[in-house]
């Protein structure tokens, strides 16, 4: 192991009581960050300090909430997203098929927006990204996080989150459009003057099993003007649809496809 000057080790504890984080004195005094952490440790045991890891969660602190993004965040978490909570592993975590590269950059983004201080992290795999970032807030932030599929408990907005999503409904319906939803081209053939003919129109679908979460999307879309129908699949309406051309024109300007 590398050993460093004392007179290192006290500069560093000194900038480090005056508030300088870790990686600035690490790259101030060519010291592992390691190091530096575990300095930063033995001087807080040493004086009796209380550590407690420094956060911008919106729902504990001053910080305010980016209603956009988180409305959109909540869209994302809602359908393919969970949070994993222990003792040494909390993120929340959305997942993306790698033919989309713009959603997972915006969830990415959308992350970073809502709380910047995590760390973000990306890991492929059988054709799926997983954006993960790290804090223990997620939970304080997405209160419907629970034990088993979401499917098989209760999901339902609090007072908070809802007046979220009214002032910034098209974001929740993008997100979960992004996330469980698609836009599809149809087509049908008519009998024009004998003739047979070939009709495309496009079409939006959002397929989720939770009753709460499709009615979260139906309320959502009656309250910015989109009319939807239910499509069962078999016995079970899993499926959304949105095929009317004033509310795919609705939903073209506000969401669009994925890209």
């Amino acid at each position: 192991m590398e050993q460093h000057l004392s007179s290192t080790r006290e500069e560093a504890l000194t900038l480090l009581r005056r508030g300088t984080p870790n990686r600035e004195v690490s790259d101030l005094l060519g010291v592992p960050r390691g190091t530096v952490g575990w300095w930063r440790y033995e001087d807080r045991r040493a004086l009796g300090e209380l550590f407690e890891r420094t956060h911008d969660c919106p729902r504990c602190s001053t910080q305010e909430v980016d209603g956009p993004w988180y409305a959109y965040l909540l869209g994302l978490y809602l359908g393919d997203g969970h949070i994993i909570r222990k003792p040494k592993q909390n993120h929340l975590s959305v997942f993306c098929d790698l033919k989309w590269p713009g959603l997972i950059d915006a969830a990415e983004e959308a992350m970073r927006c809502v709380m910047r201080m995590p760390s973000i992290h990306r890991r492929v795999r059988n054709g799926c990204a997983e954006v993960k970032s790290v804090s223990t807030h997620w939970p304080c932030l997405f209160p419907q996080h629970g034990p088993g599929k979401k499917h098989d408990r209760l999901i339902a907005l609090e007072p908070w989150q809802q007046e979220i999503v009214d002032a910034h409904p098209w974001e929740l319906i993008r997100g979960l459009i992004h996330s469980d939803g698609c836009r599809i081209t149809n087509w049908t053939t008519r009998m024009v003057g004998g003739e047979r003919k070939r009709y495309e129109y496009p079409r939006y679908f959002f397929t989720n099993k939770s009753d709460d979460i499709r009615r979260i999307f139906t309320d959502t879309l009656r309250r910015v003007g989109v009319e939807w129908t239910v499509l069962a699949r078999g016995h079970d309406p899993f499926n959304v649809s949105i095929a009317r051309r004033a509310s795919v024109a609705l939903m073209d300007a506000h969401v669009g496809p994925k890209y």
